[in-house]
């Protein structure tokens, strides 16, 4: 106000509003603040400020009295809409939302939660996730498909693979980890994931529930599944980057005639810009500091290819018959009503019969021409 500026001006810098802007000028040009002389000192502005417009000293805030409880749910992770219908429904609070909302802004700036960053030693881990990926329709048949865009990241590096996918079930996610492992050449000593339930059938802080089939498959590729505690994201934040990554700089701005030519622009994507790009932590180009650094530190892949066998928990229904994949199959009359585990595998047709096989139903494999 002393240099010059309008109300409007100062109200357009998102310093304070219009009407409060007018109230505090007619005060200052009152106390002469407002010309050449000193500004007033921080003691003299709190007694002027420090009273309603009825000239009467503020009232402190409703919210004060349960300032302690209110910390104490704020630790355990409670939003704020919460704890004022706590206070309301158990301590009969009176006052408003506004009112726990300002006191939970001031508590957390007490308390800011901190961080560590994480290091990774070359071929130590990768991080795994899915991301939403863009609708996409098919020119050939207009059949409309929403995907998802697979991510697996190499911590050290930086280097990713990606890959649009149909769905998130288990036989995806499987096929999806054996492409990647293909893709870099090699295996990481262990995989940092989140509790999809096509990985861990049960979140736990200490002993988290692994999916059969990604057991399986972590068996033959020897790798460990460390997943994530339970609602802490933090833990694998640079698959997070990147996939925000993928979906800002790829996703927009592009034309898609199908799922498989989507698929080959993401993979030159990566290949050519992401992989070329310098990273804004390493400082360096993800594929070359890959290629130098990283490559020859991966496990070997095994000699042959393991098998992505999805197992599936299913009801034999009273006409000796399970229903998978929208397909019959038939199994003795003495398992009826019995939950059996179904394996199938990527041979998978829909023209398997089942078979004994070491306290397991199993879809026996065929291949048949159409």
């Amino acid at each position: 106000m002393r240099m010059g500026q309008s109300d409007r001006a100062i109200a357009a810098a998102k310093l304070m509003g219009r009407l409060k802007c007018a109230e505090l000028r007619s005060i200052a040009d009152e106390r002469g603040w407002l010309g050449s002389g000193p500004l007033p000192d921080d003691a003299e502005l709190a007694e002027v400020f420090g009273k309603n417009r009825d000239g009467n000293a503020t009232h402190q805030s409703m919210s004060l009295p349960h300032e302690p409880q209110i910390q104490q749910w704020l630790d355990q992770g409670i939003p704020a809409t919460t704890i004022h219908r706590a206070l309301v429904e158990q301590l009969g609070f009176t006052g408003s939302y506004s009112s726990v909302r300002r006191m939970t802004q001031k508590l957390k700036s007490r308390h800011p939660k901190t961080t560590c960053i994480l290091d990774f030693a070359p071929g130590d881990a990768a991080q795994v996730d899915f991301g939403k990926g863009p609708t996409i329709t098919d020119v050939f048949t207009g059949k409309v498909t929403r995907t998802w865009i697979f991510v697996m990241t190499l911590c050290f590096s930086r280097h990713m693979y990606a890959k649009m996918v149909v769905d998130q079930k288990v036989g995806t996610w499987l096929a999806c980890h054996r492409r990647a492992f293909e893709s870099f050449g090699g295996v990481l000593a262990r995989l940092i994931i989140d509790n999809a339930k096509c990985a861990i059938t049960r979140a736990c802080f200490r002993e988290p529930e692994v999916q059969r089939s990604y057991g399986e498959l972590a068996e033959g590729y020897e790798f460990m599944i460390s997943p994530c505690p339970p609602r802490d994201p933090q833990k694998k934040g640079r698959v997070e980057a990147g996939v925000k990554y993928v979906k800002n700089s790829f996703v927009p701005l592009r034309g898609y005639r199908s799922l498989a030519g989507a698929n080959g622009q993401l993979a030159r994507w990566v290949m050519e810009t992401a992989g070329n790009r310098i990273h804004g932590t390493t400082y360096q180009k993800p594929l070359t500091l890959f290629a130098e650094t990283e490559k020859a530190l991966l496990r070997r892949l095994p000699d042959m290819p393991v098998e992505t066998a999805a197992w599936t928990r299913l009801k034999l229904h009273s006409d000796c018959h399970l229903r998978f994949e929208k397909a019959c199959y038939s199994a003795p009359f003495r398992l009826v009503g019995q939950e059996l585990w179904v394996k199938a595998g990527d041979t998978y047709t829909a023209a398997g019969r089942f078979i004994r096989h070491s306290g397991d139903l199993q879809v026996q494999r065929e291949r048949r021409l159409i």
